[in-house]
């Protein structure tokens, strides 16, 4: 019988701390911790493109905003001809079509032929970050500069009536459901041989198109699921949040999301996961005390990794598990 991975060891201990996080801690930092877990999504998202498969995003933001303004702007009725469709579950769907099939579209720019690699392709994405962030500060329908204000809450019904989920338990419940089969459904698809073909392609593309792999429709099919991963964080963040603004489609929440994932660990999407959770509680904990310190505590912290530990801080020490259980 084929044993545990480290990897998966440390990510159910994770996942059992978090269920029972709920019953020691207050209810606003449930609440609080909820919020976080859809910015883990996000890095889960990044850690698949960027780790697994070689595609240094610098502007995973723009499908986290995708995401968010699509779901927005369904449960409010603002759709041309869909003004009575309101259905959270609806939206959800939308909000991962729209992320997907935008990340699908710049991947077919963007790979086609031999295509981008490495920093240019990284380049390209920020550019597209800062373009999409200018357009919906431009655009009125979105609510310009303002953004999109009252995004309805998480509601049961089919069609945006009956009970409303916004008590922070069971959001949390929620959230960290959502987390857990992500990362189950995303390391699955890493071990199977289409994920192997992916890993290879990072390694070495010229090798895995000299062995006949069409390297452009791997690299999109990937980019557009992880896409599709960053709109469904996007949407889940919004239905808490209430309020879609354009700083969530722009450069400096994809700048985060690239220290989360590298403080955390690219190289396994739990890592990342739980690199953002303790980020981000850092965060809330320190930056009240350090006040305008605190970034430049962060960068610092964030070069010291970069430097000493490539693998990030919570890659590195589920590596070194991994090798003394190894021994």
């Amino acid at each position: 019988m084929r044993s545990w991975r480290t990897v998966d060891l440390v990510g159910l201990l994770a996942l059992a701390v978090l269920l029972a996080l709920p019953a020691v801690a207050p209810s606003w930092l449930v609440g609080d911790l909820a919020m976080y877990l859809s910015y883990a999504l996000l890095a889960v998202a990044l850690a698949f493109a960027w780790g697994h498969c070689g595609l240094l995003s610098l502007g995973h933001g723009v499908f986290f905003g995708i995401g968010a303004y699509a779901m927005g702007t369904l449960t409010l009725g603002m759709l041309p001809g869909l003004e009575t469709v309101r259905s959270t579950w609806l939206g959800l769907v939308f909000a991962v079509v729209a992320s997907g099939a935008t990340a699908w579209t710049i991947g077919w720019f963007t790979f086609a032929g031999r295509g981008l690699h490495g920093a240019f392709f990284g380049i390209v994405t920020l550019a597209l970050a800062v373009v999409f962030e200018r357009l919906a500060i431009n655009w009125d329908w979105l609510g310009g500069l303002n953004g999109l204000m009252n995004v309805p809450p998480i509601t049961l019904g089919l069609n945006g009536d009956g009970a409303e989920l916004w008590e922070p338990v069971p959001l949390f419940y929620l959230m960290l459901g959502v987390l857990a089969a992500t990362v189950a459904g995303l390391t699955a698809y890493q071990r199977s041989d289409g994920g192997l073909a992916l890993a290879a392609l990072r390694e070495n593309e010229l090798r895995a198109r000299a062995l006949g792999y069409d390297t452009g429709a791997l690299k999109r099919r990937a980019f557009a699921l992880s896409g599709a991963v960053a709109g469904l964080a996007g949407a889940l963040f919004v239905v808490q949040f209430g309020f879609a603004s354009p700083a969530l489609i722009g450069f400096s929440l994809s700048a985060e999301a690239l220290i989360w994932v590298a403080l955390g660990g690219r190289g396994e999407l739990v890592s990342a996961a739980i690199g953002v959770i303790a980020l981000r509680l850092l965060d809330s904990q320190l930056s009240s005390s350090l006040e305008a310190w605190w970034p430049l505590v962060v960068g610092l912290i964030f070069m010291v990794v970069v430097v000493l530990l490539p693998r990030g801080i919570v890659g590195e020490a589920v590596y070194r598990i991994a090798r003394r259980r190894g021994r």
